[in-house]
């Protein structure tokens, strides 16, 4: 007994199953078509395939290289805070041997993030830069250009390049002679 279907009207015509009346020739012509679509699908897919390798490779490397960003983030306001307590202790000859103690800490401290990748900027003098530099206002030191930073009140830090936190700085502006 063959297979047929029950209703007539479910019977795959010719067209719909690929067999229709072709020469030889072009059936060939047909199916090196086909084959040609399938290679370069293949092709597609295989670059495709390639392009996302590459992407997710750089996503992990950008991930590994920025992953230590909020850690070293939360550990700046402890930079700033030695740099109060040494700025307080300087002078006092009372406290020589603490402001000796905090500077070897801070300097430990500033080379450990340093191994990471994380850079401190912002000095004074230095012409004042609006991508790295947040101004607090103006001050007059005849000894600088316009422009330069005149204090810094905050040091600004990076990591591998990437802003971190500006430094807050004071930008110098000559006095008129009115």
């Amino acid at each position: 007994m063959s297979p047929e279907p029950k209703n007539p009207e479910d019977a795959a015509t010719p067209e719909e199953t690929g067999a229709t009346d072709l020469s030889p020739e072009a059936e060939i012509e047909q199916l090196r078509a086909e084959l040609a679509a399938e290679a370069d699908r293949r092709l597609r897919t295989l670059a495709e395939t390639e392009n996302l390798k590459k992407r997710l490779l750089k996503e992990k490397e950008e991930f590994q290289k920025y992953a230590t960003e909020s850690l070293v983030s939360e550990l700046l306001p402890v930079l700033d805070h030695l740099d109060l307590a040494l700025a307080h202790g300087r002078g006092n000859e009372a406290c020589k041997d603490f402001v000796v103690g905090v500077d070897m800490t801070r300097k430990a401290f500033v080379d450990i993030l340093a191994r990471h990748g994380v850079a401190e900027f912002g000095a004074e003098g230095e012409a004042f830069n609006p991508e790295t530099h947040e101004a607090l206002g103006m001050a007059a030191r005849p000894d600088l250009p316009d422009d330069a930073v005149a204090q810094v009140v905050q040091k600004g830090y990076s990591l591998r390049g990437r802003l971190l936190r500006p430094a807050k700085v004071m930008v110098n502006k000559a006095q008129n002679a009115g």
